[in-house]
């Protein structure tokens, strides 16, 4: 039995504050189902039996609208509550009014974060539930020791989780790993430069999980476990505050959203050759050839020069010198006028 409790223990990775069985079913539904139920910090886990190691279903009583107490019906000593959740209405049947008065005390506690008034508890219990206030005030109290961020890209400003182009798209995401818890908290220890989480197949059949390694402030590298279950319309996340989402890929990215992205997949890193090998040259290829390459000449036809051509070397002709031309003898003379 203690390695049971210490295997629920590993997988909520919550502070179990009361247990005990119980009947429960959905308003709609006809007829109880009997469970084995954990309270461990603000969620209800409900198991088939007290031996059974991984829980069947998680209640988030965070998102508890109210809770109504029945009356019990004449001859009997059943009291059965009724639960409004965020989505679903509950009821859980207990088998006399002092069980169903304890459970109503530790819900309401950790729901309300009050202790309910008008308990028909003992001194001991009283003082356990203000334990457990206690207890799950500092749990649920913001933590002041991280680092502040540094200033944020714009395309990473937005917190809803980012629309899937292909809902049903086959394609597991990159850190998607099939191996078992143990493996995958060993290959995060042994590699913590390739990233911090894991995707892997869950226990139960076609449900996933979620291997993440933190960094506490004074508890040093822990190993923390999320269950994502799978839904007719996608995956939930199984936190204190449900995320659903409708592909494995929002899943990471809600996951990193809602870590503030100090988390980052795991992606291990591939080996780096150092060598250079090539393979044989052809044999028709002489690489190491001494031979001087002969460049061809190029084929330029001569140039033929033209000819100047010829001019006559006879100097010019020159007139005869002085002042006068001395006619010819045969042409007539001028005859001198008399007065």
């Amino acid at each position: 039995m203690a390695v049971v409790h210490k295997r629920r223990a590993a997988i909520t990775a919550l502070p179990l504050y009361h247990s005990g069985p119980l009947l429960k079913k959905y308003t709609e539904k006809k007829d109880f189902k009997k469970y084995f139920a954990e309270l461990r910090g603000s969620s209800l886990f409900l198991y088939e039996d007290d031996m059974q190691e991984t829980y069947t279903e998680q209640l988030d009583l965070l998102g508890l609208k109210c809770m109504l107490t029945g009356s019990p019906s004449r001859g009997r000593r059943a009291v059965v509550f009724t639960l409004r959740l965020h989505r679903d209405e509950v009821q859980l049947k207990m088998d006399n009014p002092a069980a169903a008065d304890v459970w109503r005390g530790f819900i309401m506690t950790v729901a309300r974060k009050a202790i309910p008034s008008n308990l028909g508890l003992l001194p001991g219990q009283m003082l356990r539930l203000e334990e457990v206030l206690v207890q799950e005030n500092e749990r649920r109290a913001p933590t002041a020791t991280l680092p502040p961020l540094p200033p944020r890209p714009s395309f990473l400003t937005s917190t809803s989780c980012p629309p899937s182009k292909d809902k049903h798209a086959s394609e597991m995401p990159a850190c998607f790993y099939t191996m078992t818890r143990q493996e995958a908290e060993q290959m995060l220890e042994e590699n913590p430069e390739c990233g911090n989480v894991v995707l892997r197949p869950s226990s139960l059949a076609n449900n996933y999980a979620l291997t993440v390694r933190v960094i506490h402030p004074t508890r040093g590298t822990l190993m923390r476990n999320f269950r994502v279950a799978a839904v007719e319309e996608g995956f939930i996340i199984e936190l204190d505050t449900p995320v659903s989402a409708a592909s494995l890929d929002e899943v990471l990215q809600c996951f990193f959203q809602l870590t503030a992205f100090r988390l980052y997949p795991f992606n291990k890193s591939q080996p780096y050759s150092t060598r250079i090998d090539l393979s044989p040259a052809p044999e028709y290829i002489t690489i190491s050839s001494t031979t001087p390459r002969l460049v061809p000449r190029a084929q330029v036809a001569p140039m033929v020069q033209s000819q100047p051509e010829e001019r006559d070397a006879s100097p010019p002709s020159k007139e005869a010198e002085g002042d006068y031309i001395v006619p010819d003898e045969d042409e007539p003379k001028p005859v001198p006028l008399t007065p």
